[in-house]
């Protein structure tokens, strides 16, 4: 229980520049349209978007209507249960149920190498066993530092050399996890969104491989944001769902810089679910998301 608390509170400090915009919108003063006008500024400062920020405002005038409710603090407690259905998603993370493989893609700087070593680490506190295999051959490197968080994590890792083909580094991998007996593949993967064509090719390889040495395990492909980008994130996820159908997002570095708001919109845009949410730089500083928790964080 103590863990839970201590981490919705850095969630809670993390939120605290997004926090900031909803400061004196709220309490028992009587709803009215000045309420209304403030609190749409707020959310857009809050980096959820000039739609989305107008459908949920669309959403708790009818709640407002239809519940008879007067005071803003009535209305805030009514945006928080908005946002969280908002931000639920019916389909689980597959990697929970049984033997999974996980693409991780993103563009560089995101926090995806260091993603990689804390879900590996999440999961071997979890009793599983984690394979993780180096496919980002293209940046210098790549490899060594995601080896480092290979070796905190305490998982076995393969690489091949700079400039080798990514779907022959899975490939390896594939047959390494097999025969060590692991049950989730988590695959690092180039981040250079600006040449689509080669990313585009690239995944497809590896998509191929992963199908044909392992027909039976069903495959994830999360990306990785950082959450400090603000409407930069919204594009690059955009840009990630043309080359590949995601299953997932990460949200990095929602830690004193972030306006939180950018998470509602990434979902209410593409409807793909946040999977894990990042508030530091430790190695259990990686969360499963959670919507109720996230929705009270951020207002």
């Amino acid at each position: 229980m103590e863990k839970k608390k201590s981490w919705f509170s850095r969630l809670k400090e993390g939120l605290t520049k997004t926090n900031s915009w909803f400061a004196g919108l709220f309490g028992s003063e009587r709803i009215n349209e000045e309420f209304y006008e403030e609190l749409e500024e707020a959310l857009i400062l809050a980096d959820m978007g000039m739609e989305t920020a107008e459908k949920l405002l669309d959403q708790l005038r009818e709640r407002v209507k239809r519940e008879k409710l007067t005071a803003r603090d009535e209305a805030k407690e009514a945006l928080i249960q908005l946002i969280a259905e908002s931000l639920q998603h019916e389909t689980g993370f597959l990697a929970d149920n049984g033997p999974c493989a996980v693409l991780i893609v993103g563009v560089n700087g995101v926090g995806k190498t260091t993603t990689i070593g804390k879900i590996a680490h999440l999961y071997k506190e979890q009793g599983r066993s984690p394979m993780i295999a180096a496919a980002d051959t293209f940046r210098a490197a790549a490899a060594e530092q995601l080896g480092e968080w290979a070796q905190r994590s305490g998982c076995p890792m393969v690489r091949h050399q700079e400039g080798a083909d990514p779907a022959a580094v899975v490939f390896d991998a594939i047959a390494s996890s097999r025969a060590k007996g692991c049950d989730l593949l988590l695959i690092d993967t180039a981040g250079r969104l600006h040449n689509k064509k080669n990313l585009m090719n690239e995944l497809s390889k590896i998509r191929r491989v992963i199908a044909r040495e392992m027909p039976d395990t069903p495959c994830e492909v999360l990306l990785v944001l950082d959450a400090t980008t603000g409407q930069n994130a919204t594009a690059q996820a955009k840009a990630f769902m043309e080359v590949c159908d995601l299953t997932g997002v990460v949200l990095t570095k929602l830690d004193g810089t972030a306006k939180g708001g950018v998470t509602v919109q990434i979902h209410d845009t593409l409807h793909v679910p946040v999977r894990f949410i990042g508030v530091g730089e430790g190695i259990d500083d990686l969360q499963r998301f959670n919507a109720e928790e996230f929705s009270k964080a951020l207002l």
